[in-house]
């Protein structure tokens, strides 16, 4: 682990200047360049609250803005951007360089981190431009929005652990790759984003409590719609459970390296 580290702190100019190459590769040649960050996902907030609006906005109780539910869905997909983007990047990421893995030299860790960083600009970017939204619609942020600190790095550490973990093992099953992304298109209605998880029946609320996604964008809901902190217990238990699983794919990463460059 020490020498992962020295590593990445030696290729530190390398990691952040890949960052700032693949945010100007992903639009190199589009008009409207990083614009299209935040207005995929606000295109798609927009949908669901034509949609959505009329049934879910009253079921949203202590909130005195007509636009609640427009808010809410901001909120949740603020934190489902950050969490897919990086797992759906992670998964293919040592399939897509391996030509570079093969010919370059560099502490192959730095690819995971770039792509965080990547996601991580990009989320900015999204949670700067939702704000706007919210003073737009009247609803003015709280000094609670400073959980964010803590919120966002604990879905990044989660984003990571599980991409960087399922990336390594798509390296020797392709399959794995294919099936997530049905995966997480059923993990996306399975996390309260769109709809609020009162109107299930209870023995659905107890299955999405499962989910850990459930809790981290609750969390962006507390702090950004209510205005008051998140679930300190759950989020808790969140973040132990993403440091073992980050653990897990720093362990995986060890024992795989040499070999899914062979594979490869």
């Amino acid at each position: 682990m020490q020498n992962l580290l020295r590593a990445v702190w030696i290729y530190r100019h390398f990691i952040f200047s890949s960052i700032r190459n693949d945010l100007r590769m992903r639009f190199a040649r589009s008009k409207l360049g990083g614009l299209w960050m935040i207005l995929q996902p606000l295109a798609q907030v927009a949908i669901y609250a034509v949609v959505l609006s009329r049934i879910m906005g009253s079921r949203l109780p202590g909130v005195d803005n007509r636009y609640a539910y427009v808010i809410y869905l901001i909120a949740g997909m603020v934190a489902w951007s950050l969490f897919v983007e990086t797992v759906t990047r992670c998964l293919t990421i040592f399939v897509d360089n391996g030509n570079l893995l093969k010919k370059i030299v560099f502490p192959r860790i730095s690819l995971p981190l770039i792509v965080a960083g990547s996601a991580l600009v990009s989320n900015l970017l999204l949670l700067i431009a939702a704000v706007g939204v919210f003073l737009i619609a009247g609803h003015m942020p709280t000094m609670s929005m400073a959980w964010l600190l803590v919120l966002i790095p604990v879905n990044l550490a989660f984003s990571i652990g599980l991409g960087l973990t399922l990336g390594i093992l798509n390296v020797f099953v392709r399959d794995i790759g294919q099936v997530m992304v049905v995966v997480l298109q059923l993990w996306f209605w399975m996390t309260p984003i769109v709809y609020m998880p009162t109107i299930l029946p209870e023995q659905f609320q107890s299955l999405i409590r499962l989910n850990p996604m459930y809790y981290i964008a609750s969390g962006f809901q507390d702090v950004l719609l209510y205005g008051k902190a998140p679930q300190l217990d759950h989020l808790g238990y969140i973040a132990v459970g993403s440091a073992l699983l980050l653990g897990l794919s720093m362990f995986l990463f060890r024992r795989a390296n040499a070999e899914m460059v062979d594979v490869l």
